[in-house]
């Protein structure tokens, strides 16, 4: 079955990438070797760049989104006490330095001489003001509010320095400052403008300002040269363009009107390879994918069937395959990138005769359905789980897919147990610690875990939220993730890889892990 499947998946392969690259237009009188003329369409360009997204968030108040399209634009306009580098090291922002006084006691001393674009100083002020608005009234309208309740107040000792007093120990709190909700806003500037102005007009303290916005369309960024950074940045200008097709980002990239293509599809890895002028660069993200278990339904009670799944799919396969290798296997569920990740612990081995052995000890009989429910526009993932319905069929259990709206399955059926008996999942992990997945995906009541319970894993989530020390941390989530790797929750199929194009013209171009794209050491040739 399995050869069967690689066959027919091998042929759809080809026949894809034939009509891709059909779709490139007409022949072009003089190409080299690399199927294209050989010059930059976009060498004239200047001290600028243009770079194709898909989509915009349509609001730039840092306490009203939570998007990743957000952070893609607005992390070059804002910036938090904290940053994260583009290796996801966590290392001084606005803050110069900080210290826990005790576990419910975080100082910061901050960076003096910084200003925002509209010329308001930097200061604890500043610092104060943005934490009581994102903690206050108007905050807690917005998605960024609940990552933050642990903050009971901020106080002001002197112009640089503030105290955060925490309600409880957060052993995630600076990880989450790096984040783009906690980014720090000018107090003046929000209180003399409404709240619809500051959403099209945001003011931070990042190296480019924002100066042009239509949305749906583009996004202008331009210098800041009061930048606290000496030298930075080092371009004039960026331009994001909105462009929501793929196939037409491709096309505007290979005629040189966008510099960077985001989220290159893996139909296109191959054209933007062969052209002389292009680079693909992949990345692997924090985002992982699975099939989640519902242990509230018959047989999926049963670790032993939960184990034999796992088995029983051959995950690197479907990785090679469907992904064309763009994709890392998981042993539990969070990406390599998070800390909490358990190096040592290996992906259950594709081996159906142990997956058989297991059902059959399970008791589970032959020709037993399973109903599956996957979001309906997301055609990448129905052929994974065609993939998966394949392999399980060979250890004798049949699939039901079910496409349904991804906003009805993950506010409506998996909340409520109704998502049959295993879903898709998908987990950005945006904090990079296990904490964050780990509580919303096990914990018992939380909104994402309709039934997986376990009294030694509540246990460990509790001992691991209760102390900042991150060895101990560490030490605990070891525990914990062979626990989980043994109790199967899911199917962990893979961590996420992004693909990014990028005109030859760049230099220092990193695409980010967590789609916060940096733009400030980028120059052109």
């Amino acid at each position: 079955m399995k050869k069967k499947w690689l066959s027919l998946f091998s042929l759809m392969l080809a026949f894809t990438l034939v009509l891709a690259a059909c779709s490139g237009g007409g022949e072009e009188s003089s190409k080299n070797e690399k199927g294209d003329s050989g010059e930059n369409p976009a060498k004239d360009r200047g001290n600028e760049i243009v770079v194709g997204v898909s989509s915009e968030p349509q609001n730039w108040d840092p306490i009203d989104t939570f998007l990743l399209d957000w952070s893609t634009v607005a992390t070059s306009v804002f910036e938090g006490l904290v940053d994260r580098t583009l290796d996801l090291e966590i290392q001084p922002g606005l803050a110069e330095s900080w210290e826990y006084l005790d576990d419910q006691t975080l100082e910061f001393k901050l960076r003096q001489g910084v200003q925002f674009h509209n010329g308001e100083p930097f200061n604890a002020d500043a610092v104060k003001f943005t934490f009581d608005r994102l903690l206050g009234e108007e905050g807690q309208k917005g998605p960024q509010y609940s990552n933050y309740t642990s903050i009971d107040s901020v106080e002001v000792v002197d112009e640089f320095t503030v105290k955060f007093h925490l309600n409880t120990a957060d052993p995630v709190l600076l990880t989450k400052l790096a984040g783009y909700g906690a980014v720090i806003v000018p107090p003046q500037y929000v209180q003399e403008n409404d709240d619809e102005f500051f959403n099209n007009n945001p003011v931070g303290t990042g190296p480019f300002k924002m100066t042009g916005y239509k949305r749906d369309q583009e996004i202008v960024l331009e210098k800041n040269p009061d930048y606290w950074k000496e030298g930075l940045p080092k371009l004039d200008k960026v331009t994001f363009k909105v462009i929501p097709e793929a196939s037409t980002r491709l096309a505007e990239l290979q005629t040189g009107n966008i510099d960077v293509m985001k989220r290159v599809e893996v139909a296109q890895a191959e054209t933007v390879k062969e052209s002389s002028f292009l680079e693909l660069i992949d990345v692997g993200t924090p985002t992982v994918f699975s099939l989640r278990f519902d242990p509230g339904q018959k047989p999926m009670d049963n670790k032993l069937v939960r184990q034999a799944i796992n088995y029983a799919v051959d995950k690197q396969a479907i990785i090679d395959e469907i992904l064309s290798g763009y994709g890392h296997q998981i042993s539990t569920y969070q990406s390599e990138l998070s800390f909490g990740n358990n190096p040592d612990l290996k992906p259950y081995p594709y081996d159906p005769e142990k997956a058989k052995e297991l059902l059959a000890e399970a008791g589970v009989a032959e020709g037993t359905t399973l109903d599956v429910y996957i979001p309906g526009n997301d055609g990448n993932f129905k052929e994974i789980t065609q993939a998966v319905a394949f392999y399980l069929e060979e250890v004798g259990l049949k699939m039901n897919i079910n496409s349904v709206d991804n906003t009805t399955l993950i506010s409506e059926l998996v909340p409520n147990g109704k998502a049959g008996h295993m879903y898709r999942q998908g987990w950005g992990g945006w904090t990079l610690d296990f904490d964050n997945t780990a509580y919303l995906m096990y914990h018992e009541g939380e909104q994402w875990n309709p039934s997986f319970k376990d009294e030694k894993v509540e246990e460990l989530l509790a001992a691991q939220r209760a102390t900042v020390d991150q060895e101990e941390r560490e030490a605990i989530f070891m525990e914990l993730t062979e626990l989980l790797h043994e109790l199967a929750p899911e199917l962990n199929l893979y961590q996420a890889v992004d693909l990014y194009a990028a005109n030859s013209r760049l230099e220092n171009f990193q695409p980010p892990h967590d789609d916060r794209m940096r733009l400030e050491e980028v120059t052109v040739k």
